[in-house]
């Protein structure tokens, strides 16, 4: 939990603005108590049994997050993916590049 709450410090200092934090699935409702008591807005996403993601932050990110991270995050499609690596604040051209390879790679696939 002492990442999580860095993680809530970076936020409220305007540092990031949408965060996503691997934790066990057991700390999940004392994560939720404690963005409930920072007003911060989030979305859960079970991983497996023992693991979920949170993603919060920015009202509008999580909602933009919110439409498609109902999959996997591997099942990501290329465009989603820039997307999620944008919002979380990844360096832009290394998201280019990942976007552009990630691309590259389907269009190989799909002339085979």
């Amino acid at each position: 939990m002492k990442v999580f709450c860095h993680h809530i410090y970076e936020y409220k200092k305007g540092l990031r603005n949408l965060i996503l934090h691997t934790m066990a699935a057991k700390d999940v409702a004392q994560a939720i108590k404690k963005l409930n008591a920072n007003n911060i807005d989030y979305l859960i996403q079970q991983v497996t049994s023992q693991k979920v993601n949170v993603f919060f932050g920015a009202k509008e990110c999580v909602e933009v997050i919110a439409c498609f991270c109902h999959k996997p995050l591997n099942e990501l499609t290329t465009e989603e993916d820039f997307i999620l690596g944008t919002l979380l604040g990844y360096n832009q051209v290394v998201q280019c590049a990942r976007f552009l390879k990630r691309k590259e790679t389907i269009l190989i696939h799909e002339a085979s």
